[in-house]
């Protein structure tokens, strides 16, 4: 099934293609003369926006949402996202009818926008996002995995498809499970795209139900992070 959420040329990093191409750009050779910093070594604004997904789920301004993981029982779990107000804007689910580790992010009106599929046999814990609700080699998006085996804190590397060599990463996320944290910085730089905080509330204690606040800094496609988050915490809750 192919996704309706196409992505656009940015300076920095070109999806359109459906075929990766190893001489293609990534963020992590990115000019730094392309980031504008409000706040440097604590907020970068990417400019013009960088689109994983779609340039839909770009926008000129910060964006607070909130992703829950509902339910009791972590592995059933399903994650719900809201914006500031609390209206519904996403939901990821797990595909019941995959007999592989794989989950849904989806629209507002149930269409697929990505799957996220953990792939097995993988020494550092390799997940792989798609368009849509297919797991087609073309259809590949970007991939995360653990920087290393061991870890005391979490440091994911994110590679997208055109970054075939995967000699330096396009993002990374660097996080503490404990205190149910992380950021998001674009490449090996300092430049924050995202930021992840855990907020305890009555259902948390009550009903199971992990709330996670996310900033999604402008420019920032927020699907692309959404599913960093979702990744972030399946790796940790194993």
């Amino acid at each position: 099934t192919k996704s309706k959420y196409r992505c656009s040329s940015v300076s920095a990093i070109s999806l359109t293609m459906r075929q990766p191409e190893a001489s293609a750009p990534s963020l992590a050779n990115a000019n730094p003369a392309s980031l504008e910093y409000a706040d440097p070594g604590t907020t970068a604004y990417a400019h013009p926006a960088v689109s994983i997904v779609s340039p839909h789920f770009c926008s000129p301004q910060p964006v607070d949402i909130a992703i829950v993981r509902k339910g009791l029982i972590i592995t059933d779990g399903k994650y719900e996202v809201s914006d500031v107000n609390g209206n519904v804007i996403f939901k990821v689910k797990r595909d019941d009818l995959s007999l592989l580790a794989r989950m849904i992010l989806l629209d507002t009106a149930g269409y697929p926008i990505i799957s996220l599929r953990k792939k097995f046999l993988s020494a550092h814990e390799r997940w792989q996002v798609f368009r849509g609700d297919s797991t087609e080699t073309r259809d590949l998006i970007f991939s995360a995995t653990r920087s290393s085996m061991f870890q005391f804190k979490t440091k994911l590397d994110i590679f997208l498809a055109n970054n075939i060599a995967e000699k330096a990463p396009d993002f990374k996320i660097k996080g503490s499970w404990f205190e149910r944290s992380c950021v998001i910085y674009g490449g090996n730089s300092s430049t924050i795209v995202a930021q992840m905080h855990k907020k305890r509330t009555v259902e948390s204690v009550l009903f199971g139900e992990d709330k996670f606040m996310v900033t999604v800094y402008p420019g920032i496609d927020s699907a692309f992070i959404i599913a960093l988050i979702v990744i972030f915490d399946k790796i940790n809750i194993k």
